[in-house]
């Protein structure tokens, strides 16, 4: 009974039913129209082809703009946390390759960060690196506590870009053909704030740096994601079963044409 009841009505059985309709109501009207035209078997053939036709027509669609059925969206995942001025035990090698003494002055943008890039407040790519690096702080890393009644106990000071260039260039403005990407990398700078209390029936205070506590130095990298691989694949495959079915009627053709060739020729007089 309890294996009955698991197996609800809404919405398994009536998606599958929909499908089925949909499958029955389209292309099977189509196959319907052009089986009486042409034959069941043949038919079917241009049916199929049609449907495969049009299927890679919408997947390129797809795969050129993004859209209907796609993978998992590009995203910023957390690779070192690090406390303090030292990145000598990062597990990332680009992180690795920070001078000790520019950790205490990232924000202030060190001339020894070479390859780093500081991103401005207003940069969009800044806040996508901000929002990634609070949800590993709170969620996954637990350094600090989501922001409550006495305000935040952490505040976003700095974002550091480097890599992610695109390749093959045939020059700086001609790079429709750069389709790979490099690894990229952020790292937020984040400083413990002053501890307030909120006095009832009042705003509370404007949380601030503590400069007395170390540094905390969220290292991200980015995912691409596989925004467009199903399209990719739906289009891979569509084509090449349409064209065997185009490869198929083709030969058909040829071959019902040699016969027809066959037939109209005068029969050999008897010897």
């Amino acid at each position: 009974m309890g294996n009955v009841l698991a197996f609800g009505f809404d919405p398994e059985i009536r998606g599958i039913l929909v499908v089925l309709t949909a499958l029955v109501v389209l292309p099977g009207s189509v196959y319907l129209v052009i089986g009486t035209n042409l034959g069941a078997r043949l038919g079917f053939l241009v049916a199929l082809a049609g449907l495969f036709g049009w299927m890679s027509i919408m997947a390129a669609i797809w795969l050129v703009y993004g859209i209907g059925l796609k993978g998992r969206e590009p995203t910023w995942q957390p690779k070192d946390v690090v406390v303090g001025a030292s990145f000598e035990n990062a597990t990332t090698r680009v992180v690795q390759n920070i001078p000790p003494k520019a950790g205490t002055n990232l924000r202030r943008a060190d001339p020894t960060l070479v390859g780093w890039r500081l991103l401005a407040e207003d940069d969009p790519a800044r806040g996508q690196a901000v929002a990634a690096a609070d949800d590993t702080i709170v969620n996954k890393a637990k350094i600090f506590k989501a922001a409550g009644n006495d305000g935040p106990e952490y505040l976003p000071i700095a974002v550091f870009d480097t890599g992610g260039d695109r390749f093959p260039k045939i020059s700086n403005s001609i790079d429709f053909i750069a389709f790979f990407h490099g690894p990229h990398y952020v790292i937020v700078e984040v400083q413990p704030t002053v501890k307030t209390k909120t006095e009832p029936g009042k705003a509370p205070p404007t949380p601030v740096a503590d400069e007395s506590q170390p540094a905390r130095y969220i290292v991200l990298e980015r995912d691409l994601g596989s925004r467009r691989q199903p399209a990719f694949f739906i289009l891979l495959g569509s084509s090449l079963i349409f064209l065997l079915l185009c490869l198929t009627l083709h030969r058909r053709d040829k071959y019902v044409t040699a016969h027809l060739r066959g037939a109209d020729s005068p029969a050999p007089s008897p010897a």
